[in-house]
């Protein structure tokens, strides 16, 4: 990209932050979801959950040190093992800090906060599925699965349950009814866990949200509606729970849902001192074609957890340049170059 270029459309990208709701037709800085990783504080306990509960496969396990690492995640001093999981065509990512160690999960965090973020697992039974999870002692968030009303046009049909992993991590498991969700979850497969759909995460202004993930990534909306009820509350653990749902997706990859709390309110914004090494950290792996994320990125005020383009020395976590930016909620997402 030539030096006149990339300054057009750092414009751009800084204009369109200012004018959100501006349609803009430029190529998207995002082009696929790659993975959704959170922190764990024992990899060996997270790993027997994922794979003997949830069925998920192993596809690496490295660990890493340096001073690339610490400028990518933001903790000095790190050393830490990441190991890569796949569900279906989906991959999740966990990351335990050997050092430094961060802090545990609040234990009185909750659905409405904005550090709440989740991954959707569909499953082909969900009455079955949950009886696995009661099986292995998993801790409940809803009381029970739900199955979401149908003058919900939208979500009407759909069951899902929320409950935790060893470290208080909120997951979710859904089942779509026929009609509803990606085809790929009504093939026939022979296995209770399939995939994951989406990751959700909460934000305290939709429109905000939608300046980043639409008009800087480029994601694409492809679904909005608003839930509330006995049943939408059952299921957040949230009492008079009312949300804006918008469901967004890159070319590739599982989708990224916004969770607006329309009520109740009260929900705790992001602690302003969260780093990647504690456990209720979550980022989200996108791959991008523009070798300029970072420039865009700056020039687009998007707060950096990283200096900038980090190179990293191999390819152990699977790139080899790629940064931590900030949503406006203080989510993390980790833009990396494709290639």
């Amino acid at each position: 990209m030539d030096r006149h270029r990339s300054r057009v459309l750092a414009a751009l990208v800084a204009l369109a932050v200012w004018a959100p709701g501006h349609a803009w037709p430029r190529r998207a800085l995002v082009e696929a979801v790659d993975s959704i990783g959170m922190t764990v504080s024992d990899m060996d306990r997270s790993v027997r959950f994922f794979t003997d509960v949830l069925t998920f496969e192993p596809v690496s396990d490295v660990e890493v040190t340096g001073e690339p690492y610490e400028q990518l995640e933001g903790v000095f001093g790190v050393r830490m093992r990441v190991l890569r999981l796949r569900l279906g065509d989906e991959t999740i990512e966990l990351t335990e800090y050997l050092a430094p160690r961060g802090r545990p999960i609040p234990a009185d965090a909750h659905s409405n906060d904005r550090s709440f973020q989740h991954i959707a697992i569909i499953v082909s039974d969900i009455d079955r599925a949950y009886r696995r999870l009661r099986e292995h002692r998993a801790e409940h968030v809803s009381a029970a699965p739900q199955r979401l009303p149908d003058w919900n046009v939208k979500a009407g049909g759909i069951r899902a349950f929320y409950f935790k992993d060893p470290d208080g991590h909120p997951l979710e498991i859904l089942q779509f009814p026929p009609g509803k969700g990606d085809p790929k979850w009504q093939r026939p497969s022979g296995r209770l866990f399939l995939g994951i759909d989406h990751t959700a995460l909460v934000t305290g202004d939709t429109e905000a949200s939608l300046g980043f993930y639409r008009d800087v990534l480029g994601l694409e909306v492809k679904g909005e509606s608003e839930n509330y009820g006995i049943e939408q509350e059952h299921l957040n653990g949230v009492f008079g729970a009312r949300l804006r749902i918008t469901a967004l997706r890159a070319a590739h990859g599982p989708g990224i849902e916004l969770l607006e709390y329309l009520a109740p309110r009260d929900g705790r914004p992001m602690p302003s001192d969260e780093h990647a090494n504690d456990v209720a950290h979550w980022q989200t792996r996108l791959l991008s074609r523009d070798g300029d994320a970072a420039a865009s990125l700056g020039k687009a005020r998007a707060p950096l957890v990283s200096p900038g383009a980090v190179a990293l020395p191999g390819r152990e976590l699977g790139f080899s340049n790629g940064l931590m930016v900030r949503d406006p909620d203080g989510h993390v997402m980790e833009v990396v170059e494709a290639r």
